[in-house]
């Protein structure tokens, strides 16, 4: 049984099938119709939703798409819909900004934009465009209607008088409080189960005896299985509810991220070390998404156009790998073997990331895709050079796109290694890829698009190390 607030409603739910979406269930059990589906994977953002939930004694709102969130997902949360924003017969100040605004069109995706607005306003204190460019990044308007749709965030930014929900957070902490997840909780219908684990140790038990369970963090990829492929799920494992997963921690020489920590909160510390890993991470997808998917999801789905895996490999990042009570490291560079296969062993599950803190060498990391936001990579390189007296003395260099697996370029990296850094050490290096990759054509990039790209990037980091960076702009920022 799983239980959960729909606004300040307890719901207690004990016959739900696992494989059930929160838009599904919010349209048809619930026949609450206000959320809209457009895309059921996650492009759109007409199902949004908030969430809230207890963070540190507080309560923390973020936006999710409904489509690609399980029910099994709510559980210990408060689930916020378009339709609880009215307050005695009185419009939100986020609706009350868009029909201000006149922020409405067609009205499809409107319900969308005021959830993604309502949890902007929660977790900012002024209006600033960076930030709603943002939130409302994963929000998509046929009509072309955003600038009066940011006049309208403008507007729902500047006012912090409250409402009812501020009004009723003591009463919500409670009442979240009283149903916190607990262990041995599981949700079954139509003879699938979800588990929902509450510490490390119940998550290695359960997946020792259910090897054959999907883990489910996020969901941003595998509930695709369901909305997408038509799919059943028939057992689930829910990480969610681990906070031994959900932890980053740094000390003197490392960040250790639970696989679970949703992107949202990875982009805080690893921005702080790694600027070009949280510019990425701007990129890697709308915020909805990046507040569900999670770094341990995106590394162990094995995709070759994982975003993160590149950055990683040439972070010479590290995996902890648990299988009941035993747990090993592996380089996160061995843990691709080929095409969606790794070294991961059956009921073996990925418990932690252990990222170094930055040494001597110059990381940085470049994204190439139709769009600038929000869209799968042709190709993804990071590059991680150490120049020392002249020489290069250390250089990692991953690609994602470029092979079956993201990979290292090791004869791009031998043609580096102990020559000065200098445009002629740059050429041989630019053809040694051609040893290192052999691309493929697909609808997003020719193999010839990939290799010259591969090698173009390779010439950006050289430009963008050895020039005048007060001279030399090479980057397209987000927010123009």
């Amino acid at each position: 049984m799983i239980q959960f607030l729909l606004n300040q409603e307890l719901r207690q739910e004990d016959n739900l099938d696992p494989n059930l979406t929160v838009l599904n269930y919010l349209r048809n059990t619930l026949t609450k119709t206000g959320t809209k589906e457009g895309c059921a994977s996650g492009d759109c953002g007409a199902c949004s939703v908030v969430l809230a939930e207890v963070v540190a004694g507080s309560l923390r709102y973020r936006s999710v798409n409904s489509c690609l969130t399980f029910v099994s997902a709510l559980h210990g949360k408060q689930l916020i819909t378009v339709e609880d924003l009215k307050h005695q017969q009185n419009l939100h100040s986020t609706q009350q900004a868009m029909a201000d605004c006149h922020g409405s069109q067609c009205g499809f995706c409107t319900p969308g934009f005021v959830m993604s607005l309502f949890a902007l306003q929660k977790n900012v204190e002024y209006y600033d465009p960076a930030q709603t460019s943002e939130a409302l990044a994963g929000n998509l308007c046929r009509c072309t209607g955003y600038r009066p749709i940011y006049q309208a965030a403008k507007q729902t930014c500047d006012d912090q008088s409250g409402d009812q929900f501020d009004a009723q957070a003591a009463t919500t902490l409670a009442k979240l409080k009283a149903i916190e997840p607990a262990s041995n909780t599981v949700l079954t219908g139509k003879q699938h189960q979800a588990y929902l684990p509450t510490s490390s140790q119940e998550l290695a038990d359960l997946y020792c005896q259910h090897p054959d369970a999907h883990l489910l963090a996020g969901g941003t990829d595998l509930a695709l299985e369901v909305t997408q492929f038509h799919r059943t799920l028939d057992k689930i494992i829910y990480l969610g509810n681990i906070s031994e997963l959900k932890e980053i921690e740094e000390s003197d020489t490392m960040i250790e991220i639970g696989a679970a920590a949703p992107l949202t909160d990875c982009y805080t510390v690893l921005a702080k070390h790694y600027p070009d890993f949280g510019d990425l991470l701007h990129r890697f997808a709308s915020l909805q998404i990046r507040n569900q998917g999670t770094l341990g999801g995106n590394i162990a789905n094995a995709s070759p156009i994982g975003d993160s895996p590149p950055l990683l490999i040439a972070l010479d990042a590290q995996l902890q790998l648990r299988q009941g009570d035993q747990t090993r490291q592996v380089a996160i560079e061995d843990y691709f073997l080929d095409y969606k296969k790794t070294v991961r062993q059956t009921s073996e599950f990925i418990e932690k990331i252990l990222v170094p803190l930055p040494k001597l060498a110059t990381f940085k990391a470049y994204k190439v895709s139709k769009r600038l936001d929000d869209d799968i990579s042709a190709v993804c390189t990071a590059i991680n050079i150490e120049v020392s007296a002249g020489k290069i003395s250390t250089a990692r260099i991953a690609f994602g796109g470029m092979a079956a697996i993201p990979k290292r370029a090791s004869h791009c990296e031998q043609a580096l290694i102990g020559q000065a850094w200098t445009q002629a050490t740059l050429e041989a290096a630019c053809a040694a890829l051609a040893q290192d990759f052999t691309p493929l054509s697909d609808f997003r990039a020719s193999k010839e698009y990939r290799q010259l790209v591969a090698q173009n990037l390779l010439r950006k980091y050289f430009l963008e190390t050895t020039s005048n960076p007060d001279h030399l702009i090479t980057r397209v920022t987000a927010h123009v």
